[in-house]
């Protein structure tokens, strides 16, 4: 496990993703689940306790749980059972999977429940995402066993940090949470003018694919630490209206 200090750190990153996706209204009463590698290995890693809503979340809250648990010891911890299924199989079998966030923000989640939808090239923050986006068209419940998370984890490919869930939601991946949130900011900016743009009936004018491969290529090279720099901002205002999430 990191030392106490990158724990910390850890946990206050966290924390914060938490309470931003509430002010984003990316959260759903006290459901979906954000976690974080803590150990090289991908097998510790912070969790959000089961009945915590997002908005009151703070870095003591979170739960440390290793991958190699049962269900009944996380569940006595107060895991939530299907965060568990689907985030510790995640961590084991996806090295690039440090920090999963998973939501059903409403813009990501109602093109999940369009019929073979597949994210188009609509705008320059689409672009952030063109070819790494995997896509479950399988809905079969709640992940309440191990096997729903190794199917989901078999879902993403090398290079692919985006799960579109089928009637279900959206699942974000990172190396740290910095890269993970912003990319769930980004990703519902992108869905919600798709579902806008859907809504007037009107043709689309998308992006052949040379320049939208070219946008990607631009974001991921982008000159400035954009992702660290959007993270430090949401925690600068944190510290002045919500000092707690840092607790």
């Amino acid at each position: 496990m990191h030392s106490d200090a990158l724990l910390l750190q850890a946990r206050i990153d966290l924390a914060a993703a938490f309470r931003w996706a509430a002010r984003w209204d990316m959260h759903e009463s006290i459901a979906n689940h954000f976690s974080l590698a803590v150990s090289d290995d991908g097998q510790q890693f912070l969790l959000n306790p089961v009945g915590s809503h997002f908005s009151r979340i703070r870095a003591s809250d979170l739960l440390v749980l290793h991958a190699g648990q049962s269900s009944a010891d996380v569940s006595a911890q107060g895991a939530d059972p299907t965060a568990w299924h689907l985030h510790a199989a995640l961590h084991q079998r996806l090295p690039q999977a440090r920090c999963i966030l998973h939501t059903h923000m409403p813009y990501a989640t109602a093109l999940c429940c369009l019929q073979d939808y597949e994210f188009l090239m609509l705008d320059q923050n689409a672009c952030r995402f063109y070819g790494r986006i995997a896509y479950d068209r399988h809905y079969a419940g709640m992940a309440l066993d191990a096997s729903e998370g190794e199917r989901v984890a078999a879902l993403m490919q090398a290079g692919q940090s985006v799960l579109f869930m089928g009637n279900h939601g959206v699942m974000v991946i990172g190396p740290s949470v910095a890269q993970a949130l912003d990319e769930l900011y980004y990703l519902e900016k992108a869905a919600k003018l798709q579902v806008l743009a859907l809504s007037t009936g009107r043709p689309l004018a998308l992006i052949p694919d040379a320049a939208a491969r070219l946008a990607a290529a631009q974001w991921n090279d982008y000159p400035t630490d954009a992702c660290a720099l959007h993270l430090q901002a949401l925690k600068a205002i944190l510290d002045l209206e919500e000092t707690d999430y840092a607790l």
